[in-house]
């Protein structure tokens, strides 16, 4: 990002002549000076020490999965960017972290590859038996834990060796998920929608991960033979067996009709889609895909709805303990790597807070304090 000198002033309510003169060496800033010019620039602090600028390469987008122009490509480009670079940053500390700890970085399972030819049905039961989610841990919520099944699914991908990371500013980037793949510690990065759609989009990406793909994903599309339409649709089509497998729908509603029914019942498509914890716009596409109903239903009546639904969706209020915003972003992964290094004194109390973007060092206190709860 290229900013005013007189941006960075205001910032730090300085004289802009305070900033050209720390600029040009004729001064130096105070060390909280400079941690606030870091967080303001978006650079780390250690760089502020260098004796000569360092070479940052330049970060290159991952491939684009959405199929959408004309949205102001270059800026929500340059806010990708600046998600893509997060994520490669805090994947990078993971590794130097586990190394530093003496740990052994964990592969994602090779069993668990595929491509657009394999059967989604097939590979979403792999899926479930590798993450150790079974169909009942899902099934058998109470409606007021059913909004925790992203959080569920995030702590199961964490544990065979992916790295989860969460942003509410992937939305304003007019994307719902990015993957970045790397056969040792692939990253997931998730945003803040509805609990049911942020449960479909992990299974998206990490259907991405099973393809060895990276992507940047937008709203789910479930057409395509060619491409990248093609790599979508099965993501999706994936994500939609796992979330809701087949044979437990079957047991619910009976072998497929003949003939797709013209509508589907408002009531019965609450009630399975609050069964398996998911939208009834995911369910709907789900009866689609396995022919209970027609897809003009879905596309004519029903998706307006769901859109202007989705629209109206507002993230729930705050957490009882600040520090989980960052708890939140990098996932209990990372932030137990961070929390296991400071606790044995690998690092010091201002290295985790770097490693967790924390200003105040209280915040990092509050994470400790709450993280086995």
């Amino acid at each position: 990002m290229n900013y005013a000198v007189e941006e960075a002033a205001q910032r730090l309510n300085v004289a802009p002549n305070r900033i050209l003169a720390w600029e040009s060496g004729e001064a130096t800033p105070t060390v909280k000076q400079a941690r606030k010019l870091a967080a303001f620039y978006d650079r780390p602090f250690l760089e502020f020490v260098f004796k000569d600028v360092p070479a940052i390469p330049k970060t290159e987008l991952v491939p684009d999965f959405r199929f959408h122009r004309g949205f102001g490509a270059d800026q929500k480009s340059a806010e990708l960017i600046q998600i893509q670079r997060w994520a490669e940053e805090v994947r990078l500390n993971a590794l130097d972290l586990i190394e530093l700890l003496g740990e052994e970085v964990s592969s994602f399972p090779k069993h668990l590859f595929a491509t657009v030819d394999t059967d989604v049905e097939a590979s979403s039961l792999d899926a479930r038996k590798a993450l150790g989610f079974s169909v009942e841990q899902q099934t058998t919520l109470k409606a007021s834990e059913r909004g925790s099944l992203p959080n569920m699914l995030r702590r199961s991908i964490e544990q065979i060796g992916v790295l989860v990371l969460r942003t509410s500013d992937l939305s304003k980037a007019n994307a719902r998920g990015l993957c970045l793949f790397d056969e040792v510690l692939p990253v997931i990065v998730y945003g803040s929608e509805a609990p049911g759609a942020q449960a479909f989009t992990l299974m998206h990406e990490f259907a991405h991960i099973m393809l060895k793909s990276s992507a940047i994903s937008g709203t789910p599309r479930f057409g395509g033979k060619f491409g990248h339409k093609r790599v979508e649709a099965w993501c999706n089509q994936f994500s939609a067996a796992f979330l809701m497998p087949k044979s437990e729908l079957n047991q619910s509603l009976g072998d497929r009709p003949s003939t797709p029914h013209d509508t589907f019942d408002d009531s019965k498509l609450s009630e399975l889609s609050k069964k398996f914890a998911v939208s009834e716009q995911a369910m709907l596409i789900r009866l689609v895909s396995l022919g209970y109903v027609q897809a003009g239903y879905y596309w004519k009546v029903k998706r307006p709805l769901f859109v202007a639904q989705e629209e109206k969706f507002k993230g729930g209020g705050r957490s009882s303990y600040y520090g989980s915003r960052y708890r939140s972003a990098h996932g209990d992964f990372y932030t137990g790597l961070v929390l296991d290094a400071w606790n044995s004194g690998q690092i010091t109390n201002h290295n985790a807070a770097e490693f967790l973007g924390i200003k105040r060092l209280s915040h990092l206190s509050d994470i400790r304090s709450n993280f086995a709860a």
